[in-house]
């Protein structure tokens, strides 16, 4: 069946993930359009396309466990001269991010993988363009801010166009795993596409 190239990820809701997309492109990132803005949880992993069902079952039972968290999103940060990134800092959130990567990247299940520096949750809006580039991105986006209910993610494919989209989404249910936090109304799971979202670009 050959392989597949998976992501896993919590997106930057609308309209703020295009928002940002399209500040990316601004940027000069040729690669903005082609990637949804988002918080990684598993960063690009090749996979035998055969093994698709038990990852999707892994992350609906991993999903299923979880509650919703706040995210909020406040000032930039950048990796550089280690890597040509800059991107959106996450204030609030890092937290609920760092044990649900842990649990989706389970040692003992379908999407176990090494990652090449120690996991850093955030919204990356400049990779791998000229340095005055990724300095404009820097400054313009210093005074940016957002904050929204986390109530899910996504499993996501890289096409052989370099798009990725979306495969499926992962509400969260009310389970006892991952920070507490509101589920929707009468105990049932809040849909991963209905987050409240405030955003604020401070002149």
């Amino acid at each position: 069946m050959g392989t597949v190239t998976l992501g896993v990820s919590i997106a930057v809701p609308e309209p703020y993930g295009s928002q940002l997309q399209e500040l990316r492109a601004g940027f000069g990132d040729a690669a903005a359009h082609g990637i949804p803005t988002h918080v990684t949880l598993v960063p690009p992993t090749e996979v035998e396309a055969d093994r698709l069902p038990g990852i999707r079952r892994h992350l609906a039972e991993v999903a299923g466990a979880f509650r919703s968290f706040a995210m909020r999103l406040e000032g930039t940060g950048t990796f550089r001269p280690l890597s040509p990134v800059v991107f959106v800092q996450l204030v609030e959130g890092a937290p609920g991010c760092t044990r649900l990567q842990g649990q989706v990247r389970d040692p003992q299940g379908p999407l176990s993988r090494e990652l090449a520096f120690p996991y850093h949750p955030h919204v990356t809006v400049a990779h791998g363009i000229p340095e005055e580039a990724m300095d404009r991105a820097f400054a313009e986006l210093a005074d940016y801010a957002a904050e929204w209910l986390c109530e899910g993610f996504a499993l996501y494919e890289q096409g052989s166009d370099g798009v990725w989209r979306k495969l499926r989404e992962y509400p969260f249910g009310n389970g006892p795993t991952g920070p507490a936090g509101p589920v929707g109304a009468a105990g049932v799971p809040a849909q991963s596409g209905s987050a409240t979202v405030t955003v604020v670009r401070r002149s």
